[in-house]
């Protein structure tokens, strides 16, 4: 079965999806955009072009839903009830109880529902979840994932746009989510929507630190997991990764040579997208329940941060 694929919502990320679909085994059918200059980028596919993404929805088994954060909501929903297979950008929603409508919309109709969690595909996160197993006890883990090199989205605040995807990565490598969330954010630049935040996550025997910014001049996606038997930092936005063979106590100190990982570098949209068309194909559902958990605690952070107080993840 050749999977035929709709891209709705052509600006820069959607382009980039029109480009990869071009490149695998699948049949691009269609592109929908507000913009009416998305018809050439259809021509140069091949594609045909609509500015009413519903009028492409008969012409295709599966869509990626690439617009605003603002319009995910009628516009996934529109796509599932029509019967269509869905990847959507992330976050999917800002609301935890629509990311539920979504999921139970998708099982009764028997659909596939995903979320673009792209570094779910990226070569060193997997890396890294493959070398869990010999850091040892984790004893605690800190994240960032930060910029400043272009003006900020308005659709929603960084814990929804950037702190999502680290929780996303620690969900997939913990398999497990947090027991509580505590967060401090800053609204310097706009009153409605949050430019930085620090997040700890308590996971009952250890935590986590996310650093998240619009503000900050170094362009970071990274993390360190920290071991009673190693320490490892892997870098998301180079494919890096130095591990640290470090065991610390009041006894002494045991360290042998760091080493760095060879990592085959991949494109994570290239490897989500082929999977999603994959799946389509043989009907097998990707992972989309753990999007309900993340938007949930996505919701638990800025609480907390209104409350000024750490929050039960129920």
């Amino acid at each position: 079965m050749v999977v035929k694929i709709g891209v709705i919502g052509c600006g820069k990320w959607g382009r980039n999806h029109a480009r990869v679909y071009s490149e695998l085994d699948c049949e691009l059918v269609a592109l929908s955009d507000l913009n009416s200059e998305v018809k050439e980028l259809a021509k140069k596919f091949g594609a045909r072009f609509f500015l009413d993404y519903r009028e492409m929805l008969p012409l295709v088994d599966a869509v990626s839903v690439v617009v605003s954060t603002d319009m995910h909501y009628d516009v996934v929903k529109a796509c599932l009830e029509a019967g269509k297979h869905v990847l959507a950008e992330k976050p999917i929603t800002l609301n935890s109880k629509r990311a539920k409508e979504f999921l139970d919309i998708a099982k009764e109709k028997g659909l596939i529902l995903t979320v673009g969690y792209l570094f779910r595909f990226n070569a060193s996160v997997l890396e890294l979840k493959k070398r869990l197993q010999d850091v040892g006890t984790i004893q605690y883990i800190t994240a960032r994932y930060m910029h400043s090199s272009k003006p900020p989205r308005k659709d929603c605040g960084v814990i929804f746009n950037l702190a999502a995807h680290l929780i996303d990565i620690l969900t997939f490598l913990l398999d497990k989510k947090p027991q509580k969330v505590y967060c401090k954010k800053g609204n310097f630049l706009s009153e409605e929507r949050e430019d930085m935040a620090i997040i700890i996550l308590n996971y009952g025997g250890f935590i986590t630190e996310l650093e998240v910014s619009w503000l900050h001049p170094l362009k970071k996606r990274d993390m360190w997991i920290i071991g009673s038997k190693q320490k490892v930092y892997s870098d998301f936005l180079g494919q890096m990764m130095t591990v640290y063979p470090l065991e610390v106590s009041y006894d002494g100190i045991k360290a042998d040579k760091q080493f760095n990982v060879e990592i085959r570098k991949n494109e994570p949209l290239k490897a989500e997208l082929k999977q999603f068309c994959k799946d389509v194909g043989n009907g097998k559902a990707m992972n989309a329940h753990d999007e309900h958990v993340i938007t949930k605690i996505c919701e638990l952070c800025l609480q907390s941060a209104e409350k000024e107080k750490e929050l039960d993840v129920a």
